[in-house]
């Protein structure tokens, strides 16, 4: 079968990473999760109280990072390591790292660093990579971009159930408000914003269940792998 390159980018709590997740079973193509990427830089930074406004502090720290993805052999979800320590549970629920992600995602230092890495494990195909910039500045050339969207109050809702049922004790409002932030900083920002690349195809899910939304998607991934045929 034809492999292609799959780029998905959005905004927060769209479900990209579910729906790239579902892709890679049923195509049995390669998943990078390139918030997760972001997350762990966060993390790292935040583990070592590197100052972010402050490039030589962040380009030693950058340095001294390695991540990768390992399938967990009991679950068969893929997990996130930072400098092999697992840190997929922290990257998810810690809210500092949600608070500075945006805020760490705009250097362009760390944009340049994750970028290469990408790029990288993109160039043999049979890939699907989701976050902001993926269709407009990692894979220009992707056969099929998708732009994957859905209301600010419908997003926050299903990251604050998402989070409940973590056991993290927040507030819807609290929620909603980190989101806007995270719009506001990544369609705004200098390096690299967030916005639907010219040929990306445009989904709202407000109102879809994960169900059809894959259904719709498939039929779009079938077209394109037909075309490259």
């Amino acid at each position: 079968m034809n492999q292609i390159v799959i780029a998905i980018d959005g905004y927060s709590s769209c479900g990209k990473s579910t729906i790239a997740k579902e892709l890679s079973k049923i195509l049995k193509y390669k998943y990078v999760d390139t918030g997760a990427m972001y997350r762990a830089v966060t993390l790292y930074f935040i583990q070592n109280n590197i100052d972010f406004k402050n490039i030589e502090e962040v380009n030693e720290a950058l340095d001294n990072i390695k991540i990768t993805f390992v399938i967990n052999k009991e679950t068969l979800i893929q997990e996130t390591f930072l400098n092999n320590e697992n840190i997929e549970n922290e990257i998810r629920v810690n809210p500092r790292v949600a608070g500075f992600v945006s805020e760490v995602s705009a250097i362009s230092e760390v944009r340049r660093f994750l970028v290469k890495q990408q790029q990288e494990i993109g160039k043999q195909r049979g890939i699907i990579m989701d976050g902001r910039d993926i269709g407009t500045v990692v894979f220009t050339d992707a056969e099929l971009k998708l732009f994957i969207t859905a209301e600010p109050n419908v997003r926050a809702q299903r990251r604050f159930e998402e989070l409940k049922d973590k056991g993290k004790g927040t507030t819807f409002e609290e929620v909603l408000a980190n989101l806007t932030k995270r719009d506001f900083i990544d369609s705004n920002r200098a390096d690299s914003p967030l916005f639907k690349a010219p040929d990306a195809i445009e989904i709202d899910n407000s109102k879809i269940n994960q169900v059809e939304q894959l259904e719709l998607i498939m039929k779009l991934v079938n077209e394109r792998i037909g075309l490259k045929a």
